[in-house]
């Protein structure tokens, strides 16, 4: 039977179970049980009362996890303790500049991603501002952000609600986004190089398949890939 196995009726159990399994996608995926979507009381998912969409925010500021396009362009949360690895495994041993140093990431990356570095913590409307992107400026800005999320070299370190004229918040929490080094500090950047990136996929692999026990290995294998 599976370790991930939880119902999250409260911010507090979404808070829990990021700390206790470490890597918890939002929505359903290609290993069948593993995320927020299948565990999740019907009252906290679309519903009037507030639920998973509101806690997102408040879950990423309080347990200090990483959040983003992490695994099939969908959104994980990755715990403060296994970002590191994960992000080292990601890129491979690289931080931004060495990576495009050696040719493996495009100007169009290096572009948005000193944009981010510069701006953090930042709205994607101020960052698109800031570019030029729009319908007579630059492109890809949403193909670029989910390939540098992948890579883990940007984070979506928090959720910010729109106020009324009464100060209250209303409609979908836009994406603020950061880089983990910004918004992990050395927490993270004293960890993340630590080890070689093989060594922290084999680690990760090992704690998936301790959680997931009842999961092909190739179907882990499979997800962990960008």
């Amino acid at each position: 039977m599976s370790k991930f196995d939880f119902l999250i009726e409260t911010k507090e159990d979404l808070i829990k179970a990021v700390n206790d399994f470490g890597f918890v996608p939002l929505f359903s995926n290609l290993i069948r049980g593993f995320s927020v979507e299948e565990h999740v009381s019907p009252s906290a998912w679309f519903s009037a009362e507030e639920g998973v969409w509101e806690w997102k925010g408040p879950v990423i500021r309080e347990t200090g996890c990483a959040y983003g396009k992490f695994f099939e362009k969908k959104a994980v949360f990755v715990s403060r303790e296994w970002f590191p690895d994960f992000a080292n495994y990601r890129r491979d041993g690289y931080d931004f500049d060495a990576r495009f140093d050696d040719g493996l990431a495009s100007f169009r990356d290096k572009t948005l991603y000193e944009l981010v570095a510069e701006t953090a913590p930042s709205l994607s409307k101020r960052i698109k501002s800031k570019g030029g992107y729009g319908k007579n400026g630059r492109k890809g800005f949403d193909t670029v952000m989910t390939r540098l999320q992948a890579e883990c070299y940007v984070i979506i370190s928090d959720f910010i609600y729109e106020l009324d004229k009464t100060g209250k918040t209303y409609g979908w929490g836009v994406a603020e986004y950061s880089t983990p080094e910004i918004f992990m500090g050395e927490s993270f950047t004293g960890k993340v190089y630590s080890k070689e990136p093989e060594e922290s996929y084999n680690l990760i692999l090992s704690h998936l398949k301790s959680i997931l026990p009842d999961t092909e290995e190739n179907k882990i294998i499979k997800m962990l890939k960008i």
